[in-house]
């Protein structure tokens, strides 16, 4: 029995003895982590530091108090954490450490670089915990990319099911102009968390709310302006595209990698000076990838580095190279598709809406930038659009072209500036209601749409513009007095215009060329060239005029229907002449009859006269001539003799006219 009890005593004994001596090996790893990871930053001249460490194996918590470092490399920072306390701890091998719970208290995070960067958390709080158990090595390059890097790559190395802070802050300061105070930003946010985060992902990152105020310097003064944004997330983030941006190796990696699947912000208002306050309703983003053949961060970080730390403002040289780099960023992201709605602005002139900005952009174009539901005030009265788009903005190319634009002491060549129809494919507006002038009368535009394409060179050889619209009649303007004289308050147009050149052919058509003026008139034409050559579409004006003598005038195909215009214009005549609408209208048939005889005796051009005589006659008829030229008719010669005799113009083609209801 005695043997019994001091063989239970000693394995007590033992078991104690094991119990303080697992004890003292986890704080005495956890010690030598601690000091690996320091190792670095006190070889290269900082500072770091920890208080008493202590391990509760019963409840396998771990405790740290007083951790600090200090670097002192290009970008000093200093590093403070009050306590850290870890529950559920494990050790499963010798390079990681998990633990169930982590939370850490009193962070503080601060940066002093000619900027500053103060960053405070009073709690995080990370569960599910697993991660490397040491420091890794200092890595080459410049600080802030090295810092970059660092972080995204210790990312990618640990597991969490989640990591919450109830807010946090972070003050920015930046060294102003020349003579000026220094720029303050400072940003709280509120129910941070991130979540499932796995091997450089992370599932969702949401906030709360986050609220912003800053300095801006404008006229002379400082001036505070600050905003709040509710409902922060961005979705499925993935740290690898981001890492190739800093990896010279995926230099030449063309495909977009998609780092977001959705961002979204809800409810955002903010404040400026001068009364101007700003409310979105939402924004959302998604699909967003990054290219890391076309954004290698490193280069990019060195060269606004350097110019920043000049002193100076950035010579023309510099500014081309910045422009340069920033046409490739954008050739570099990729965006499904970005949504801002709800925009309200309050100013002291009037508030003014937007009910949706859309767009999508890859390859640096944005496929069709669009505004809907604009509601804004002009100095004449108030102005809404219904929608107003850019198609296909070429932003990459634009921002090289300006680039070469902006040399100093060199006009831009007509090529460049041509270049300029080659960045965007077209515009359109709809639903457009404006002031007219200085009256109480509006504008109302029901669409104006307008495209190109097809281009050689620079210049486009393919176009389409439609309109459909209202407008007042302007009784000031002369050339309207007649319109308002016969009763006309408002005039509705609609029109259609295409040209089209075939190079294979050589012919060039204004089809369709279409007109609508309300109760006037409605016409229809279509107008053709032959042998159009291709170097008659030359910035070089006087090589196009050289070729254009080429140029051969085509079948001309017209049709007038008269839907009241007619009868407007013979009450014009009579009021004029002082006479009744049927002496009027006889004068008028016999004015184009007499002129007809005593120009020309060409059957053809007389038949047009007495079809024409007809047409006026016989109010609300339709009527249609069909021009077919008689042999090679140079264009640039007709132009000059219908300016000179239109008769003798018209002797050059075989004439086809007909007239009825």
């Amino acid at each position: 029995m005695q043997k019994v009890l001091i063989g239970l005593v000693a394995a007590a004994v033992l078991a104690i003895a094991g119990f303080f001596g697992f004890e003292f090996y986890v704080q005495h790893r956890v010690d030598t982590a601690f000091e690996a990871s320091f190792a670095p930053i006190r070889a290269a001249g900082g500072k770091a530091s920890h208080g008493a460490i202590s391990f509760d194996a019963l409840r396998r918590t771990l405790k740290i108090a007083d951790i600090s470092t200090e670097s002192a490399g290009q970008l000093p920072a200093q590093l403070k954490i009050a306590s850290i306390t870890a529950s559920g701890v494990g050790l499963p091998d010798a390079a990681r450490f998990s633990a169930e719970t982590i939370e850490a208290t009193d962070i503080e995070v601060s940066v002093q670089a000619g900027w500053s960067l103060a960053y405070k958390a009073p709690k995080i709080v990370i569960k599910d915990y697993s991660g490397p158990a040491g420091q890794r090595q200092p890595l080459a390059g410049s600080a802030a990319a090295k810092i970059y890097r660092s972080a995204l790559q210790q990312l990618a190395d640990i597991t969490a099911s989640s990591i919450t802070a109830p807010s946090q802050s972070m003050d920015v300061s930046l060294p102003g102009a020349s003579g000026t105070p220094a720029l303050g930003y400072s940003y709280n946010y509120s129910n941070f968390a991130l979540n499932g985060i796995k091997q450089g992902k992370i599932a969702a990152i949401t906030a709360e709310r986050a609220a912003f105020t800053a300095d801006i310097q404008q006229n002379g003064r400082t001036d505070k302006i600050g905003g709040e944004m509710a409902g922060l997330a961005a979705y499925d983030f993935d740290s690898a595209p981001v890492l190739a941006m800093f990896d010279p190796a995926r230099a030449n990696d063309d495909q977009y990698l998609r780092i977001y699947r959705q961002v979204s912000v809800g409810t955002y208002t903010y404040s400026l000076p001068n009364g101007v306050r700003v409310r979105m309703d939402g924004n959302t983003i998604d699909d967003v990838g990054l290219r890391p053949s076309k954004l290698q961060l490193p280069q990019l970080i060195a060269m606004v580095t350097s110019m920043s730390s000049q002193g100076t403002p950035p010579s023309p040289a510099q500014t081309r190279d910045l422009m340069q780099q920033m046409a490739s960023l954008y050739e570099g992201v990729r965006v499904g598709n970005a949504e801002m709605r709800g925009l309200a602005i309050e100013t002291p002139q009037g508030p003014f809406s937007l009910a949706a900005v859309r767009f999508n952009l890859e390859n640096g174009k944005i496929g069709e930038f669009a505004l809907e539901g604009l509601d804004g005030r002009s100095p004449q009265g108030p102005v809404k659009i219904g929608r107003f788009a850019i198609k296909s903005l070429d932003i990459s190319n634009l921002l090289r072209l300006t680039s070469d634009l902006s040399t100093p002491g060199q006009t831009p060549s007509p090529e460049r500036l041509f270049g300029l129809l080659q960045l965007i494919d077209g515009t359109e507006i709809k639903d457009l209601v404006a002031p007219f002038k200085n009256t109480n009368s509006q504008v109302k535009v029901d669409t104006i749409s307008l495209n190109w394409g097809q281009f050689v060179g620079p210049i486009p050889t393919k176009a389409r513009l439609t309109a459909k619209f209202t407008s007042p009649i302007d009784a000031a303007d002369p050339a309207q007095k007649p319109l308002v004289a016969a009763g006309l308050r408002a005039a509705a147009i609609d029109f259609d215009l295409g040209a089209t050149w075939t190079e294979a052919s050589g012919a060039f058509a204004l089809d369709p060329v279409t007109f609508d003026f309300g109760d006037v008139l409605e016409a229809s034409a279509r107008i053709s060239l032959a042998n159009v050559p291709r170097a008659v579409f030359s910035t070089d004006l006087a090589q196009a005029m050289a070729t254009a003598a080429q140029i051969e005038a085509g079948t001309v195909a017209l049709t007038l229907r008269d839907v009241g215009g007619v009868d407007l214009f013979v009450a014009q005549f009579a009021r004029a002449q002082n006479v009744s609408r049927d002496a009027a209208r006889r004068a008028i048939i016999d004015s184009i009859k007499t002129s007809a005889t005593a120009k020309t005796d060409n059957a053809d051009a007389l038949a047009v006269a007495d079809a024409l005589g007809r047409f006026i006659e016989n109010p609300r008829g339709t009527l249609i001539i069909k021009l077919t030229p008689l042999g090679k008719v140079p264009a640039l010669q007709l132009v000059q003799l219908i300016k000179t005799d239109p008769f003798v113009a018209l002797a050059q083609f075989q004439i086809e006219v007909s007239s009825g209801l």
